[in-house]
């Protein structure tokens, strides 16, 4: 059903249940998912909002409006040189768009739903003007999410899309999927070049990953001792991120090579080729993942 005063619900956390599924939500803590469980077996890994301080520390959060970083906090665009505002003290980029870092607008939600807005004024943070809308909607075996953008800006602008989430990394989880290629990354964490690399099929208990998979064919499972999942979407770029000491697997369906813009100046080629829109004034660009759990056979 919706809700009557989206403003007055933005502070409060929302949960979804179907049958033996579960999801809670902070939309205040920059939209985030703060929990997935399957029974009392988490899915991502479990973060009570009361603990919270950022999204930085969430379950899943969206990344909007690009994925990653922007090297060294300089975006230029048309011609423009733009500093952007720091978003994590300890990085000398920007990380992973405007989105996890700011309150999102309940718009309507129901025991299985919700749907979530954030409207970007364009600041220092991030220059150009957008909407963005998040949707949520759980069965009683999957979480489908749908995340959107549209350029509010009177002039083109470039976008990305993704998603942030940390799944529960149990001693016999195994990670599968196929790529065509993974970025080398410098000791600055900003991609080099593109090698060719046929994706992961390997136990996770002593993975050591930190990088961006391009030609994804948007499927992949995670598979342990008390649960399959299974993520789909419709990206084709795909960033892992795990250590062995590690509890948690990032899994990032998004939609372009990290450091995009930067990156496709110095390869000289358009950021295009590298995963990113540019969105007319006015046009939307939108995204989705599904997470499939089941029981292990």
């Amino acid at each position: 059903m919706p809700v009557p005063n989206p403003i007055a619900s933005m502070n409060t956390p929302l949960t979804l249940q179907c049958r033996d599924l579960r999801c809670e939500l902070l939309p205040a803590l920059g939209g985030c998912v703060t929990g997935l469980w399957h029974g009392t077996q988490e899915v991502l890994r479990a973060s009570p909002p009361a603990a919270l301080q950022s999204a930085w520390n969430a379950s899943s959060y969206p990344l909007v409006p690009y994925s990653n970083r922007v090297g060294y906090r300089k975006l230029t665009w048309a011609g423009q040189n733009f500093e952007l505002t720091p978003n994590y003290p300890v990085e000398p980029h920007t990380l992973h768009g405007v989105g996890w870092t700011v309150p999102w607008q309940v718009q309507a939600c129901s025991a299985t739903s919700a749907e979530l807005l954030l409207q970007h004024a364009g600041n220092a943070a991030w220059p150009f003007a957008f909407d963005s809308t998040q949707t949520f909607a759980l069965s009683e075996d999957a979480l489908e999410m749908h995340l959107s953008v549209t350029n509010r800006a009177a002039v083109p602008a470039p976008v990305g899309l993704g998603w942030h989430p940390y799944f529960a990394k149990r001693p016999q989880t195994h990670i599968r999927f196929a790529a065509q290629s993974r970025w080398e990354m410098a000791a600055d964490s900003l991609p080099t070049r593109s090698l060719p690399h046929a994706g992961l099929d390997t136990d996770c208990t002593n993975l050591q990953v930190d990088h961006c998979f391009s030609g994804w064919d948007g499927a992949l499972q995670l598979t342990d001792g008390p649960l399959t999942v299974r993520v789909t979407s419709d990206l084709n770029h795909l960033v892992v991120f795990t250590t062995p000491a590690r509890d948690s697997i990032a899994v990032e369906p998004v939609s372009h090579v990290n450091n995009a813009l930067g990156l496709a100046a110095q390869m000289g080629v358009p950021p295009e080729q590298l995963g990113l829109r540019v969105l007319q004034p006015g046009a939307t660009f939108q995204a989705s993942m599904r997470i499939h759990v089941e029981h292990t056979a």
